[in-house]
Parts: structure tokens; C-alpha cells; sequence
């Protein structure tokens, strides 16, 4: 933790280095973007790492995937910034996200916003906290358990029509939005938002490795769109079920509510 906490801090300072001037933007594979930012915090964090914990495997976004990872128990899930098209758009909603699956399941995770140096962070069976400006505060999910009554936190940049139909079959009212799965999920264990629907097959495990366990921790749960459990140091690194993140207070119920709107999910 203390090494993730570190590491998490010092990408940040290379990304605000980039955030402060012109930013160029180049184009990966499915049209997604990247910044020279993305590709530093990355290169610094992964070699970090390769030297504190050589026997542990790496899955990194902008590193090309080492197969052998398969083969260890304990996997590094790095997510060098989150939320490369708010860094572009210079809103703040971007973080470093560093986390560690065990066997398959996520049982370390920080997330790290540097603009507003807040830190996420958890460890399986630790608890779940918040530390910003020398603060540390634990975190608890909210307690609301009428899916109407939820606040659902969206994506800025993302947003669909099924999100939209979904939104209207659970009768929610209330929405917010904001950049990076990091942050969304800091926006549920904060007690900002209760529910958070991902409902398409676009993200990647280091979008959900290190948020999964904060949230968790703090009370909270995330299943894939069908309930079942995210995991992780797979072959393919896709959440291809898409996925649900709240509060645990009605989340069986919410899955139930959203499985005849899956067979729309892209």
C-alpha cells in the first residue's frame, strides 16, 4: 500500500507537468485517445514496480500485455490516468488508479486525483479510506435502499440511450456526472451517489481492479451486469458483462430490473 500510495503521487506529478501545457493527443485502437502523459505515468509506475516486486505480475493499459502474468498468483492492474478525454477537456477528472488482484480477485487498490490531491484507498479486510490536504476520513456507502430513491452517477464523456432506459425503468431521478471510473466509484463511497451502471463491454480490468476493492470496503459492491463477480488476470482483460457498482443495499434487485435491457449492451 505504502508503495502503491507513492507511486500513485509521484505518476501524478508527471501528469500535471503535461496538464499545464499544449496537450497532443494521438489515437490507439478503437479510436481511443492517448497523451504522452498517459504513456510516462505508465512507464514510470510499471518499472517502479518491476523493481519493488519482480516476482509479481504487470497488466498495464499502455504496456504491451506479458502473457506470463497468467501464471502468477499476485497481478499489478495499473490504469496510468483514467480518464484520458477529461485530461484533454482540463476538467480535473482524471486519477491514477493502481491496483492488486490475488488469485483472481482485487485485494489492494488506489485512486488517486491529482488536481484535488484526493486519495482513495483500500485493503481487503482494511477498511476503506479517504486522505486529502493530511486528512484521513474511512469511508461508508450511503444506506439508501429504494432503487428510486438512488442517485446514479454517470459517465461525462460516455453516456448512452440504454444507460437512459435503464435510468427509467429503475425511476430514478436524480443523476450526476463525471469523468473516470475511479472517480465514480469516489463518488459512491463518499456518499455523493448510491448507484453506478456500466452497461457495455468497453472497459477494461484496470478500469475496475482498484476502484472494485475501495468500494467494497467501504460497504459497498460490484458484480458484472448479470450479478456475477468481476474477475481479474483473465486472458481477455475486457469486462465484457459490463458492470454494477453500489451500495449493496438493493443490488440483487437492481440486477433483476436490468437483465431484459442487456440484450441491447454493445
Amino acid at each position: 500500500m505504502n508503495a502503491a500510495q507513492k507511486l500513485s503521487v509521484e505518476a501524478g506529478q508527471i501528469i500535471l507537468k503535461h496538464y499545464s501545457q499544449d496537450i497532443s493527443v494521438t489515437l490507439k485502437k478503437q479510436n481511443e485517445p492517448v497523451t504522452e502523459a498517459d504513456k510516462e505515468s505508465n512507464l514510470y509506475i510499471t518499472e517502479k514496480l518491476q523493481k519493488l516486486f519482480p516476482e509479481d505480475g504487470i497488466l498495464a493499459e499502455e504496456s504491451k500485455d506479458n502473457r506470463e502474468r497468467r501464471n502468477k498468483s499476485r497481478v499489478w492492474i495499473v490504469d496510468p490516468m483514467d480518464g484520458t478525454k477529461e485530461f484533454i477537456d482540463k476538467n480535473g477528472q482524471f486519477a491514477v488508479m493502481i491496483g492488486l488482484a490475488q488469485d483472481g480477485l482485487p485485494v489492494m487498490g488506489v485512486v488517486y486525483q491529482p488536481v484535488t490531491k484526493k486519495m482513495f484507498y483500500a485493503t481487503k479486510g482494511g477498511g476503506a479510506f479517504l486522505k486529502q490536504n493530511d486528512e484521513v476520513n474511512k469511508l461508508i456507502v450511503s444506506k439508501v435502499n429504494e432503487a428510486s430513491q438512488m442517485r446514479l452517477v454517470v459517465s461525462r464523456s460516455h453516456r448512452s440511450k440504454l444507460l437512459d432506459e435503464i435510468k427509467n425503468e429503475l425511476r430514478i431521478e436524480k443523476d450526476i456526472a463525471t469523468g473516470s471510473v475511479g472517480l465514480k466509484v469516489g463518488l459512491l463511497v463518499e456518499n455523493k451517489s448510491d448507484l453506478y451502471i456500466h452497461p457495455n463491454s468497453k472497459t477494461k480490468e484496470w478500469d475496475t481492479c482498484a476502484p472494485q476493492i475501495i468500494l467494497e470496503e467501504a460497504g459497498g459492491r460490484m458484480t458484472d451486469c448479470w450479478g456475477s463477480p468481476m474477475l481479474y488476470n483473465k486472458e481477455n482483460v475486457f469486462n465484457d458483462k459490463g458492470y454494477v457498482a453500489s451500495n449493496n443495499q438493493c443490488h440483487p434487485e437492481i440486477v433483476e430490473r436490468i437483465e431484459p435491457f442487456l440484450a441491447q449492451m454493445d
